[in-house]
């Protein structure tokens, strides 16, 4: 038992307490770690699969398998109807690296393809605790690059690529963004960053201390339990993991940070803002008030989701290259 949180209940939004009301309904302590990864991924797949109902439709979607370092990683493109720009924007879902897909994310890629009139492509990384960091940054580092080989043949720009994400895929479009400075040195083709909700470093924080339970699957022991599956040498290099350790006062593309008010990663969140805009990096921050952790999913019943993608994109756009 954790002492000394904040009653979230009394501080939600109507629309959030009514969405934790049917997602009780859709799957029963449907974030709980106290099971094995496989129940974890099958729970979390049969909840996620209202929320991903309804929503823009693409012009076109086309489904593929890239060979990568370590085996092959499906991925999908979307094509609005709608579209200005040859730009592209990679999508990595969240999950705490242990769970989720292409389909429990499929709404929200389909309402940021709609927002920024962009091409969003979904990554399908491998998932711990069969993959180990830093498997995952590598290979959404690597499907960057793969993009920008094979960019004529998808019609998209290899100069004016953004990487997105919520939860674990925020940590891991920042963790790529820096992989590939590091490796690369030239990342001038990253337009920018939509950071949901991430997490970035912190191991203890004050929103740790104060927000995270059975209705959001991020208790202390629940993060912890996520790490531990995610993170396999002790003494291996965490720089792409825990962000904070790496060097952020150059090099970072513009980022859009975006965080619920009752989220136990908010602090992850205010840090990386203060950090980026002490060094005049490009940067901006929102917080979403009386919502908890991955509200992004919650388009069917809460305005906030609407508002973050919606946001998201306004900021997007504003970096256009053309």
């Amino acid at each position: 038992m954790e002492f000394n949180k904040y009653n979230a209940y009394k501080m939600m939004t109507p629309e959030m307490l009514e969405t934790l009301k049917k997602q009780n309904e859709l799957v029963d302590d449907a974030f709980s770690t106290d099971v094995t990864f496989e129940e974890m991924r099958e729970n979390y797949i049969k909840e996620r699969k209202f929320w991903n109902e309804g929503g823009p439709e693409p012009q076109k979607t086309i489904d593929i398998r890239v060979e990568g370092p370590y085996g092959p990683i499906p991925i999908r493109f979307h094509y609005p109807i709608r579209r200005t720009g040859k730009g592209a924007v990679v999508y990595i879902h969240g999950g705490g690296f242990v769970v989720g897909n292409l389909d429990t994310h499929s709404k929200i890629i389909r309402l940021l393809m709609n927002e920024t009139e962009s091409v969003v492509i979904g990554i399908d990384y491998h998932l711990a605790p069969e993959y180990k960091y830093p498997t995952q940054v590598e290979e959404c580092a690597f499907i960057v690059e793969w993009l920008r080989a094979h960019s004529e043949e998808y019609d998209i720009d290899r100069n004016d690529i953004a990487l997105a994400g919520d939860s674990a895929g925020a940590n891991l479009s920042l963790a790529a963004a820096l992989y590939l400075r590091d490796t690369k040195q030239d990342i001038s083709y990253l337009r920018g960053l939509l950071l949901y909700y991430g997490a970035y470093g912190l191991t203890d924080s004050k929103s740790m201390r104060l927000f995270g339970g059975d209705y959001d699957g991020l208790s202390r022991k629940d993060l912890l339990a996520y790490t531990k599956m995610y993170i396999g040498e002790e003494n291996a290099d965490l720089r792409y993991f825990d962000c904070f350790s790496n060097d952020l006062t150059k090099g970072v593309p513009p980022c859009y940070i975006a965080c619920g008010e009752l989220d136990p990663l908010l602090d992850d969140s205010k840090l990386l803002f203060d950090i980026l805009k002490y060094n005049k990096g490009k940067v901006e921050f929102e917080e979403f008030k009386g919502v908890i952790h991955a509200f992004l999913h919650h388009s069917r019943i809460l305005p906030e989701a609407i508002k973050a993608i919606q946001h998201g994109a306004v900021f997007y756009k504003s970096l256009a290259k053309f």
